[in-house]
């Protein structure tokens, strides 16, 4: 067996990050050997002390175990925006690496994913299973797709108003429009969506 290879630090990488996915755990020096295919756990080692060099893993607080780094969730963003339309060539492009967490997530501690129950906002793109991104304690304002609380009850909809009083207005015609009788109160507003398509 060979022994790890700087150059091809990008390929171990990869494999790295896609047993986290399934295991969501860095594996031991042991385990790293095997899926890399290296000569003994030396190279292993080796392997994460570059890898956190560059910022993908660091020690644990506690020092007992490897954890993704700042870098380990970066994907790669390709320089060319792809068209609905007519085909553009995009395999082979990698402009800026990309962190999804940073380009959704504006306010960490105010911020949660609330999943996506029911057909009320189906004409805004919006559908059951999907997940919105809300912050929470963000001003919300007219046209905003807001998380309300209505009778004790969370929904989905956007803010709307009528005759200066506020609305929630659903995105399927076979919803009515809700016009709370008190206060309406808003838990957060909708910053972002995240859908996935095949389990």
């Amino acid at each position: 067996m060979p022994p790890s290879d700087p150059a091809r630090d990008n390929d171990y990488l990869g494999r790295l990050r896609d047993y986290y996915a399934d295991a969501r755990r860095i594996p031991s020096f042991q385990r790293i050997a095997e899926l890399m295919g290296f000569a003994s756990k030396t190279a292993a080692k080796k392997l994460l002390f570059r890898l956190e060099a560059a910022g993908f893993v660091e020690r644990t607080p506690d020092d007992d175990a490897w954890m993704p780094g700042p870098r380990f969730f970066e994907r790669p963003l390709a320089e060319v925006a792809v068209r609905a339309g007519a085909p553009d060539m995009i395999e082979g492009t990698q402009g800026n690496l990309f962190l999804i967490d940073q380009y959704l997530v504006r306010q960490p501690s105010r911020t949660v994913m609330v999943p996506v129950k029911g057909e009320s906002m189906i004409d805004a793109g919006i559908h059951e299973g999907d997940l919105v991104v809300v912050e929470r304690a963000k001003a919300a304002k007219a046209g905003d797709f807001v998380i309300a609380i209505v009778d004790d009850e969370f929904t989905l909809k956007e803010l709307g108003l009528e005759k200066g009083k506020f609305i929630l207005k659903p995105h399927n015609p076979a919803y009515p429009v809700i016009r709370p009788t008190g206060q309406l109160e808003v838990f957060g507003v909708v910053t972002g969506l995240v859908r996935r398509y095949r389990n």
